[in-house]
């Protein structure tokens, strides 16, 4: 009876024993796993918050790209540009050179001459130029009868007109020399950012970007050569 009674009791505590190590590597199995998934769940976590904050810096580099034109802009008249709207360096860098422009108050009489010739579809449409933009008060240098000759005389108007543009847009450092304009003549540009005439003419705002052209303000009317 008792060799019986204690083999039986081995076997109960030898069964006992291993369901204990069963269940301990059941349990060891469950921890990792838990583990593994932490980290996993803490991992992927991580990367979408670097995704997101790398997205985030990219629209807001982008953003401060568009407001930004006017930062290579040069001479003592670009504090004369609006700061904000359609005629400000932010706005004009948007639309094409005529309607840019049009947008702009110190180019007024410049757009109603433009009008006048025709040349509004040809400047828009151009691929790339370089325009020297008069002023209203370089307009009104000229002799108030000379001028109203002028705006009179399309063939006249579109001759002085063209005469203001060179193909290309050119940068303040391209655009220093004898330079050919649309009216098969030629206008010479010196200097640098530090200060920049052409033929003569003072720049007043130069190296201004519109969608599809760079604009230098200028003080005078330029005349083709005869004229």
């Amino acid at each position: 009876m008792k060799i019986s009674t204690l083999r039986r009791s081995g076997t109960v505590l030898a069964t006992a024993a291993v369901l204990g190590l069963g269940l301990t590597a059941c349990g060891s199995n469950d921890n990792t796993a838990a583990t593994d998934s932490t980290a996993s769940s803490s991992s992927m976590s991580s990367m979408d918050s670097s995704s997101m904050g790398a997205s985030s810096m990219d629209s807001s580099s982008a953003a401060t790209g568009m407001t930004n034109a006017g930062s290579q802009t040069f001479g003592p008249g670009c504090s004369s540009i609006p700061t904000s709207g359609a005629g400000s360096f932010d706005g004009m860098v948007k639309d094409p050179v005529a309607t840019a422009a049009s947008n702009n108050p110190l180019l007024s009489t410049l757009v109603t001459a433009v009008g006048k010739a025709g040349l509004v579809d040809t400047l828009n449409g151009a691929d790339g130029l370089t325009v020297f933009a008069p002023t209203n008060d370089a307009f009104a240098k000229l002799p108030k009868a000379t001028l109203k000759k002028v705006l009179a005389n399309k063939k006249m108007l579109t001759a002085i007109l063209t005469h203001h543009v060179v193909a290309g847009q050119l940068d303040p450092t391209k655009v220093v020399g004898t330079q050919t304009t649309l009216d098969k003549d030629t206008v010479t540009v010196k200097g640098d950012t530090n200060g920049m005439t052409v033929d003569g003419a003072k720049v007043l705002c130069g190296n201004i970007p519109t969608a599809n052209a760079t604009v230098y303000v200028i003080d005078s009317v330029l005349m083709p050569k005869g004229m």
